[in-house]
């Protein structure tokens, strides 16, 4: 059983429509029983990251997910997901995040050139950091998958595993340990998600514990 965190700010229509089609078995919840039944979570997120810290916190759901990241319990956070596993963030001010991993979310906007949008909405493909995550076992370098942020990871070269390149080098997915992220929308992006999606449901639990190697 997969548990999905419900603490206000994700897109659980989309992700559940995914996982129904892949025939996975998962429970929204934000009771702490349910999740530590779970054998891997998924963290989504839509919104502001100070907001998100801020849900989670209300919830009680910080100490719920140190202790099951401790644990070593495959966690995929997606888009706000994936941000708030990081050290901290600079949107609107100052935020602490989960600390889970190493990295700052900074602005796209001081990053870019003009010429490109913010938000960075649309298709984007994937350039490969690590060839061999079992996240991405499914998957080809090159696939397109869909992204929508304004925010990025800067100084996360410890769990980068690949990204797309958007004016500069986005960090689009992360893994350390039994953690993994995806800064795209992996419910969004077609087939080239499921495949993502499918494989954080499929690999041994074991092996989401393998630290990444260079």
């Amino acid at each position: 059983m997969l548990a999905i965190i419900d603490y206000g700010v994700g897109n659980l229509f989309s992700l559940s429509g995914a996982l129904d089609y892949l025939g996975v078995s998962y429970t929204v919840t934000e009771q702490p029983d349910e999740i530590d039944r779970a054998d891997r979570i998924i963290l989504p997120g839509v919104g502001a990251f100070g907001d998100a810290m801020e849900h989670l916190a209300d919830r009680d759901l910080i100490c719920v997910l140190e202790n099951q990241v401790a644990s070593g319990k495959p966690l995929l956070g997606i888009c706000l997901g994936m941000q708030v596993l990081f050290e901290r963030s600079f949107e609107f001010g100052k935020h602490a995040g989960l600390g889970f991993l190493k990295g700052n979310v900074v602005p796209l906007r001081e990053s870019i050139p003009d010429r490109l949008k913010v938000p960075h909405i649309g298709w984007n493909q994937l350039k490969f950091i690590r060839q061999d995550d079992p996240l991405l076992r499914f998957t080809q370098e090159g696939d397109y998958v869909y992204y929508v942020h304004s925010y990025y990871v800067r100084d996360c070269a410890d769990s980068l595993t690949a990204g797309s390149d958007y004016g500069i080098f986005i960090p689009g997915v992360v893994h350390k340990d039994n953690l993994f992220g995806t800064q795209f929308h992996p419910e969004k992006s077609g087939a080239a998600g499921l495949r993502i999606l499918r494989a954080f449901c499929s690999f041994p639990i074991q092996e989401a514990a393998i630290r990444n190697m260079d």
